[in-house]
């Protein structure tokens, strides 16, 4: 039997109005931002107009977490959809002890990531800014996990050089020029990326080193907050506004080019900030540690036309559900064979359910680790705590009142589940001595490193 063949003009249309139905996926990821940071989230010394409008045209959530309280895991849990410890990715993919597993510090390599998925459903793919999850070999670059195009640096940021050194940059696989502003570097190279590819669809993965120290920014930023203490803050502050610029020529690319509505657009820090300049509001301590103040994260979701906007909603969520999101928005399937770990928000952000999209969030840092259910959070954050801690985060966001010899029966429910979750779990790949919950001061580094040896 023959079949007769379509024109290869009404091909071209076919292919044309499939990719007109797919939206552009926008990933701006700030780099140890406090939660109390941002115009929407209690900022008063500093305005954030152009990351509030991202909550203001679409939705804000209330509970919203990162898996990790420090860098390279969290990335790890956003490129693979996976709670990066399926794969043994507790800590940051540096440092000078070797890999207890592998040969490499980095997200293995049997790992799909976000990129590897958006190009299946045939999305042009890009990154800006930084990697950090895999330096030490060519096949765990960006250009080879999924990216077309890579412009950044590999390790933490900018402050990573040695001896004074500035820290390579990279196109794609080639040295590029150290720029003056990294940030506003990132920020051209993404609206220089979106002019490239305005008919998309694309996927474009914005990773600053903004606002991670050293705090950098021109002396007209600097200026606006001359009259603010300590130094540091004000320094951090004229960072964010610069970031917060940055964003908004991003966002205003977008609307040159018509694509707002054509565009789903992701943000969200990568931990808690760290402390010092950066403020975590209410919540109790910083990057490093599971306490609230190290995993919560602003999460604010748009896709204007799509998603009813100036929503703040309740539910638990984490950047493990971007993947599935964007994929269902591309019109894609999730298999069953990916083991993600996230869930599709489409429903929820549209306003066509109010299920949870999590019963329970489980976190593993090494020695510490924590889980919540509803509103309560068992959590050992800290190498002295002989038990875990318990606390109700609606009564106690603040994570003052333990209640662990109060409710014991909740302690012991809560350490059921976390157990059920760590066993599918691999033991750390590598060892970071600063797991101690002291924050980034490697204290305690012996017993550390003995305790993680009983994890292995």
């Amino acid at each position: 039997m023959k079949f007769a063949r379509a024109p290869a003009a009404a091909l071209g249309l076919a292919v044309a109005a499939c990719a007109a139905d797919k939206p552009n996926v926008l990933i701006l990821y700030i780099d140890d931002m406090g939660y109390a940071d941002l115009g929407v989230t209690g900022n008063t010394q500093c305005r954030t107009p152009h990351i509030d409008s991202i909550a203001k045209n679409g939705v804000r959530f209330d509970n919203s977490y990162v898996t990790a309280c420090v860098c390279s895991p969290s990335r790890a849990a956003l490129m693979s959809g996976r709670y990066q410890q399926r794969f043994g990715f507790d800590a940051n993919a540096e440092g000078p002890r070797p890999p207890v597993k592998g040969d490499t510090k980095g997200l293995d390599l049997s790992v799909r990531t976000f990129a590897d998925r958006m190009k299946d459903l045939g999305y042009a793919t890009g990154i800006v800014g930084k990697w950090h999850i895999g330096q030490d070999k060519p096949e765990y670059l960006p250009n080879a996990r999924g990216f077309d195009e890579y412009y950044g640096l590999l390790p933490h940021g900018i402050g990573a050089g040695k001896g004074g050194e500035p820290v390579p940059m990279w196109r794609n696989r080639e040295p590029a020029p150290v720029p003056e502003d990294h940030t506003i570097a990132f920020g051209r190279e993404a609206e220089t990326f979106i002019d490239r590819r305005k008919d998309g669809p694309w996927f474009l993965y914005c990773a600053f080193t903004a606002v991670h120290g050293p705090f950098v920014s021109p002396k007209d930023y600097l200026a606006r907050f001359a009259g603010v203490t300590p130094p540091a803050r004000a320094n951090y502050l004229s960072m964010l506004t610069l970031l917060d610029d940055t964003i908004g020529r991003i966002l205003g690319k977008l609307r040159e080019h018509g694509l707002e509505e054509k565009t789903l657009v992701f943000v969200a820090s990568d931990n808690g900030g760290p402390g010092g300049a950066a403020s975590n509001g209410v919540f109790r301590g910083t990057k490093w540690t599971l306490w609230e103040g190290g995993i919560r994260s602003p999460v604010l979701i748009q896709w204007k036309g799509r998603i009813p906007g100036g929503r703040t909603l309740p539910h638990m969520v984490t950047q493990l559900d971007w993947m599935p999101t964007a994929v269902a928005a591309a019109g894609g399937e999730v298999k069953a064979d990916w083991n993600l770990d996230g869930a599709n928000l489409l429903p929820l952000l549209e306003g066509r359910s109010d299920k949870a999209p999590h019963e329970a969030l489980f976190w593993r840092f090494g020695i510490q680790y924590a889980v919540r259910e509803g509103d309560w959070k068992l959590v050992k954050a800290h190498i002295s705590h002989t038990e875990p801690k318990l606390f109700n985060l609606a009564k106690d966001p603040g994570e003052q009142t333990d209640l662990a010899s109060q409710e014991p029966a909740k302690v012991k429910h809560l350490q059921a589940l976390w157990d059920a979750w760590n066993a599918r779990n691999e033991p750390p790949r590598w060892i970071d001595e600063r797991w101690n919950g002291d924050g980034g001061a490697a204290r305690k580094a012996a017993k550390v490193f003995e305790l993680a040896l009983h994890l292995l």
